[in-house]
């Protein structure tokens, strides 16, 4: 135990060994969700569910532990929400690619990533960043968690292909578990019960549970009805998709430019994803420096990086650190320890993924929201009547939920940060990173139309 606690630096960062297992439970009951969710999106490419699910939990294991020890940071890793969309419906479905190649193209991604982390560049672009853009971003991140958490809730309709906008009174019975779910957490954050997050995602499952068996099943939560059999829950995994990449199928099929400027777009929606992940989970743990940095960033990115990469060629596309880190967070979780706890859950839920189906969303929601407030408490360190900072910050707080887009919202907020100090005269303000990073975005945004002329 004293090993561990010198190890993962305890005492420095005011943590214990049972507030680092609380912490690593809660971040993988909040994140438990994507065992289940990322094979069923990619299914529409052909994965197979299964094996998708065995592998999706296997790589967030592994990658979370690897942060866990190399990172030092309560971060958790797993699929990307987002990148799988991109890979099921865009690169597939919409440009022919076969399954093994867009695995190819997310390979390729991460590998570049990665170089550009071993150089340095990536972490020089976080250290390039204003401290108000730095501080929008994790505000901005906290208000997509929330709003994450009122769509999983049932709270918010989606409205789809648009992002989900429609208010809804609980008017269905799932709604009413989610709203009795956030009064829980709200009372037990408040009055300060130790392991608040758990026990309101215990309690809201156990209510979910027992309104679901005395209105006969899935009527009420479809997909969460009973606890499994033992021998529909303990299974020999299936791991067939590791291995299942092809890195030439996107430039045979697309073409070299086009295949180029796909894989420039993912790239930078991982990179900046975990840019603000990143800083805004060090910034609510109290682990960011005063100006914003991550001490130690480099060894962050640099898991991360090798995460994308591991995700393609396992054939469940790219892993990134998840935002919903923050829960682990808001439950006390400071060192590594915490994502060591929560990567040794998702490798046993290899074998009980049944389990990690009973929590439906609508008892991880609340937590979701919860989380989501703390992180938007950072606005008032953010001087939003300086039209130069406020601006930005509004654009990219604002366009992160409505886009449902974490990285619209930060390409918004580079660009108009770069114009307003252009229109000023402030040119010395403008670090020379931040000209070639909002560059890349203006790139970004006008991808679909630059393609057809240089193809």
């Amino acid at each position: 135990m004293d090993g561990i606690a010198s190890y993962f630096k305890f005492g420095e960062r005011g943590t214990t060994f049972g507030t680092e297992v609380r912490a690593g439970i809660t971040t993988f009951m909040v994140m438990a969700y994507i065992i289940f969710l990322n094979p069923s999106i990619l299914s529409a490419a052909g994965l197979d569910p299964v094996a998708g699910a065995a592998a999706t939990a296997l790589i967030a294991g592994i990658m979370t532990i690897a942060m866990g020890l190399i990172g030092n940071y309560p971060l958790a890793l797993a699929a990307g929400l987002g990148i799988n969309g991109v890979v099921a419906f865009s690169l597939v479905l919409g440009q022919g690619l076969s399954l093994a190649g867009a695995m190819g193209v997310i390979v390729i991604e991460g590998l570049v990533v990665t170089v550009l982390v071993l150089v340095g560049l990536r972490e020089a672009v976080m250290k390039a960043v204003p401290l108000s853009l730095k501080r929008a971003i994790g505000v901005g991140i906290g208000m997509f968690i929330l709003f994450i958490g009122f769509v999983n809730g049932g709270a918010i309709a989606p409205n789809v292909p648009a992002p989900p906008v429609i208010p809804l009174f609980p008017t269905e019975p799932a709604q009413f578990v989610f709203w009795a779910g956030l009064a829980i957490t709200i009372a037990l954050w408040v009055m300060k019960v130790r392991g608040a997050l758990i026990i309101s995602i215990l309690v809201t499952t156990g209510i979910a549970i027992v309104a679901n068996s005395i209105s006969g099943g899935d009527a009420f939560l479809p997909g969460v009805a009973v606890i499994p059999a033992l021998g529909d829950v303990v299974k020999t995994p299936d791991f067939s998709t590791l291995g299942n990449f092809d890195l030439g199928n996107s430039f045979s099929t697309l073409g070299a430019t086009a295949a180029i400027l796909t894989i420039f777009a993912i790239m930078l929606t991982d990179f900046f994803d975990t840019m603000g992940t990143v800083t805004a989970v060090a910034a609510e743990a109290g682990l960011a420096e005063e100006d914003g940095s991550v001490p130690g960033v480099g060894r962050v990115l640099l898991v991360d990086s090798i995460a994308a990469v591991v995700g393609g060629a396992a054939g469940i596309s790219s892993n990134t650190t998840y935002i919903e880190s923050a829960a682990g967070v808001a439950e006390g979780g400071r060192t590594g320890f915490t994502s060591v706890v929560t990567g040794v859950l998702f490798l046993i839920a290899i074998l009980v993924t049944p389990l990690a189906g009973i929590i439906p969303n609508q008892a991880t929601a609340p937590a979701l929201v919860l989380v989501g407030y703390l992180m938007f408490t950072m606005i008032g360190d953010i001087n939003v009547r300086d039209m130069e900072d406020g601006i930005p910050a509004l654009l990219t707080m604002m366009l992160m939920p409505l886009t449902y887009d974490i990285t619209v919202g930060i390409g918004a907020g580079f660009i108009t940060w770069v114009l307003i100090k252009v229109v000023k005269g402030k040119f010395g303000e403008i670090h020379p990173l931040m000209w070639i990073v909002s560059a890349a975005f203006i790139v970004f945004f006008l991808k679909d139309w630059i393609a057809p002329y240089i193809t």
